[in-house]
């Protein structure tokens, strides 16, 4: 029977320094969030939270103490990314845990009260956080997917036509730059025309951003790196990464499904890349353009 309690223990002890650590952040996070009910509701959160932690204490007799490497991870990605990011990412871990209170379930009668609290946290969580750079994800994403899409298609066709670094970025830049404030444009009309709550000229901003930045990514491997395919790969291989991470931000705040929306946009980016090289290769040498 004792080594049988010791076991138990052994396992709970993780889930008691989890929810310590959880109490720290949500406290942490209350203190710097704006809004007076944001502020109330992370509040409940971490109280809930030290509430669970003493439960669990109750059981095993032992003090914990808190990750602090947790504690300063979450809250610098909820302040670099958004609050919704951060906690719908340690929520994720949370719903583990949850699948270790369902085997402790039968020896520890407030785990039924620790699981309903943690289903409510979440669902508050989800009322609460309505992120302004959440509202413009529309047009985030379609200023990246348009430069990913776009831009690399123009560059794959430019490397082989053109064979000349130089040429290839002083091209790209400039396309990129008049296809930016294009989309902008476009995304500021198309905004103004909705009956919504976004403001034209911020999602215009948003747009044209990720535009630029997502050019200077792209050209970045052809001023510095001296082999042009090598470039090419490079500028491929950072697009690829900038949908991956993307995608992940994505389903993360949206609670989405990420391999299909990350497969649909590299798989675009890929075909449209390759098309273009291939239509380079045909201008290349309809025109006679020699390396």
């Amino acid at each position: 029977m004792k080594n049988h309690q010791h076991i138990k223990t052994g396992r709970i002890l993780p889930l008691q320094r989890s929810e310590l650590t959880e109490h720290y952040i949500y406290k942490k996070l209350s203190t710097v969030v704006k809004g007076v009910k944001n502020r109330r509701v992370l509040s409940q959160i971490a109280d809930d939270e030290l509430r669970h932690y003493n439960v669990f204490k109750s059981y095993t007799g032992k003090d914990v103490r808190p990750s602090r490497m947790k504690i300063w991870f979450f809250t610098l990605i909820s302040t670099l990314f958004g609050l919704t990011f951060g906690l719908k990412l340690m929520e994720k871990a949370e719903k583990k845990a949850g699948n270790v209170y369902g085997t402790l379930s039968s020896s520890f009668s407030e785990l039924q009260g620790i699981i309903s609290d943690e289903e409510e946290h979440e669902q508050a969580l989800i009322d609460l956080l309505e992120e302004e750079r959440l509202k413009y994800t529309g047009s985030v994403v379609l200023g990246l997917n348009d430069a990913l899409v776009e831009l690399m298609g123009v560059l794959a066709g430019l490397t082989f036509a053109l064979q000349d670094s130089r040429y290839v970025a002083l091209t790209g830049i400039i396309t990129g730059f008049a296809a930016a404030m294009s989309m902008a444009a476009s995304e500021y009309l198309s905004t103004k025309n909705e009956a919504g709550t976004k403001s034209p000229f911020r999602a215009a901003f948003y747009t044209g951003i990720a535009y630029i930045l997502t050019v200077v990514v792209l050209i970045t491997p052809y001023l510095v790196i001296p082999s042009l395919y090598a470039a090419l790969g490079t500028a491929f291989a950072a697009s690829i990464v900038i949908i991956a991470f993307f995608n992940f931000y994505i389903s993360v705040a949206r609670d989405i499904p990420f391999r299909s929306r990350f497969l649909e946009m590299a798989g675009l980016s890929l075909g449209v890349a390759v098309l273009s090289f291939l239509a380079g290769m045909v201008v290349r040498i309809v025109f006679g353009i020699e390396g």
